[in-house]
């Protein structure tokens, strides 16, 4: 993984030496904020963030989420799914529809140009994965997301 710019390397290796090095919230977080930001920078040029992104992958996969489900989903508060559905719905590349099972509840659905959007934003947060996770093997890499998996979904 590459440093931030701003960490030198002594400062790295004096400061991972403590004990907060050795905690999982922080190593997670750490690794997490290292990731989002080298995705968030090559989406930018996308007009998207993280967020946006994973809301829109979501959109586009065939299972339909409602707002409320995104909001658990994501960890996100809904007012911020509305944001963000709404900053996705004025790039035409989602919409709300009425869920059948609910017509109180709206669907958030990838529209033809969202799905488009979504195949070039996809292989832009793969390459800033690749990049982020560049110390792992490939075994170490597969090991690393179904821990992640395991420890995010039990």
């Amino acid at each position: 993984m590459r440093a931030n710019p701003v960490e030198s390397p002594e400062a790295l290796d004096r400061l991972a030496g403590t004990t907060l090095a050795s905690e999982p919230f922080f190593l997670a977080a750490r690794v997490s904020g290292q990731g989002s930001g080298a995705a968030n920078r090559r989406l930018a040029e996308l007009g998207l963030k993280v967020r946006h992104y994973s809301v829109l992958a979501l959109a586009c996969s065939d299972v339909h989420p409602t707002q409320r489900e995104l909001s658990h989903y994501l960890l996100l508060d809904p007012s911020q799914i509305v944001a963000l559905i709404d900053e996705l719905q004025a790039l035409g590349a989602v919409q709300r529809e009425p869920d059948p099972r609910d017509r109180r509840s709206k669907m958030v659905v990838a529209t033809a140009a969202g799905r488009a959007l979504y195949r070039r934003a996809k292989k832009v947060v793969d390459a800033a994965s690749s990049d982020s996770l560049s110390a792992l093997t490939t075994e170490q890499r597969e090991d690393f997301l179904a821990l992640l998996r395991l420890a995010a979904f039990g």
